[in-house]
């Protein structure tokens, strides 16, 4: 008779699980003491303020999507902080796909609408906010490409509504059948 394998009553959370894990903190401690080493040889008011956050909603698939924001760049990028204009934020965006339009939503405080620079191409758009005191700069894929000809964008206490016509949806007149 062959000895059958013992089943691991964690399922998931076997030793391979483990072990990913101790990497993945491994390399988190390795990131933390490099920004630490040089946050701490800055000169008093060089570097920062950083900023970075995430926000998560579900998709209109079901799927999860995470989108990153602030001016500091994910863990493993090439990118250097010393690359990083300090006063340069990432605005969080949220891009919502209807039937006929395409709305993204982002957040810029402390901004005139007149200092909003707002670009769309097919399936891009491009969000620019240049002051004295802040700076926002975020590019935008779109979920599919869109009509230029109408979008409408509005900017209110610190919240920039973009609304953009999806192409190719069919505008259709309903004909009533005899």
């Amino acid at each position: 008779m062959i000895p059958s394998k013992k089943r691991n009553p964690f399922g998931l959370f076997g030793p391979d699980f483990m072990a990913g894990i101790e990497e993945e903190l491994a390399m988190m401690q390795e990131n933390i003491e490099r920004i630490m080493s040089e946050t701490m040889s800055m000169e008093p008011g060089e570097g920062g303020p950083f900023v970075w956050g995430f926000s998560m909603r579900t998709g209109p698939d079901g799927k999860s999507v995470i989108n990153e924001f602030g001016n500091v760049p994910a863990a493993g990028n090439a990118i250097e902080a010393s690359d990083i204009e300090a006063d340069e934020r990432e605005p969080l965006v949220d891009v919502i796909e209807g039937e006929r339009e395409v709305t993204v939503i982002a957040e810029l405080p402390g901004i005139r609408k007149e200092d909003i620079d707002l670009s769309v191409s097919d399936c891009l758009m491009s969000i620019i906010a240049d002051t004295p005191d802040r700076k926002y700069h975020k590019e935008v894929a779109l979920p599919c490409e869109v009509m230029l000809g109408d979008v409408k964008a509005n900017y209110k206490n610190g919240v920039l509504e973009v609304r953009i016509p999806k192409a190719g949806v069919p505008k259709g007149k309903k004909v009533k059948v005899e």
